[in-house]
């Protein structure tokens, strides 16, 4: 059975922001990536994370519940040369089902704020080798934060569409929750990082983004799907019309791994 993410999948490849490249350099850093290594991905989505980290590991296991995903992320890394990376079906239920390696690294990007993040800690801890460790990232974004004009008008246009009921669900919101709980685990060293990642999107990135998102995908609008395009072009050039929109987005790292005996 599908996931809400099916549709989303070329567009989440395409349009959604990478991690910023200080995040991929503490991982190298923090666990010596030297292409010796064995990775997990967890939530992999179409390799957001897994692409960047193939050359830096001896081999990654992307994994993900949605084939869309795993189809779109397969046919990306054929496209770059990567031979190293098994896309494997599977969620945060089945980590200690998949039969895998001992995991030098894991990784889990925004998927994170949809698993269950006491059960997570525990069954990567049996996965895990003696020095191993897990890092997540996601943004930070809270209701509150200062936010751009341009995304107000988004969401205008997305609930003619879909209603104020659909709108993506904030991913920062589960952050202290989450840092607490990787405190109380087994992985209970926790590092904290955080940057400013600068965004500049084009019209067409701007739409592209909303299609990659489950409340407004491809397969939610249907034949909607052109006059949403329509609609959020016009409003978005009527508010700027140079075509390009600002924003920066925080992002936070966790990496947990056991405390030093």
């Amino acid at each position: 059975m599908s996931t809400p993410f099916a549709s989303t999948a070329p567009y989440y490849a395409r349009y959604r922001p990478p991690y910023p490249r200080e995040f991929h350099t503490l991982l190298a850093d923090r666990f010596a990536l030297d292409g010796s290594q064995t990775v997990l991905d967890l939530g992999a989505g179409p390799g957001t994370l897994s692409l960047p980290l193939a050359p830096l590991a001896d081999h990654v296991y992307a994994v993900d519940p949605e084939p869309a995903m795993l189809a779109e992320g397969a046919r990306l890394a054929e496209e770059r040369g990567f031979t190293n990376i098994s896309w494997l079906r599977g969620d945060d239920t089945a980590v200690t089902r998949l039969c895998l390696p001992r995991i030098d690294l894991c990784v889990i990007g925004r998927a994170f704020h949809r698993m269950d993040r006491g059960r997570v800690p525990a069954d990567l801890d049996e996965v895990l080798a003696p020095r191993g460790g897990v890092a997540v990232v996601t943004s930070l974004h809270r209701p509150g934060d200062p936010r751009p004009a341009w995304l107000t008008i988004v969401e205008e246009v997305r609930d003619r569409f879909t209603g104020p009921g659909a709108r993506p669900a904030d991913e920062g919101a589960d952050w202290d929750d989450l840092v607490e709980r990787l405190a109380k685990s087994p992985l209970s060293r926790v590092e904290i990082h955080r940057w400013d990642q600068p965004v500049r999107h084009t019209v067409d990135e701007v739409i592209g983004l909303q299609l990659s998102l489950p409340a407004t995908s491809p397969a939610v609008l249907g034949e909607r799907m052109t006059a949403f395009g329509t609609q959020l072009r016009r409003a978005l050039l009527d508010h700027d019309p140079r075509g390009t929109y600002d924003r920066t987005l925080r992002i936070g790292a966790a990496v947990a791994t056991r405390p030093r005996r």
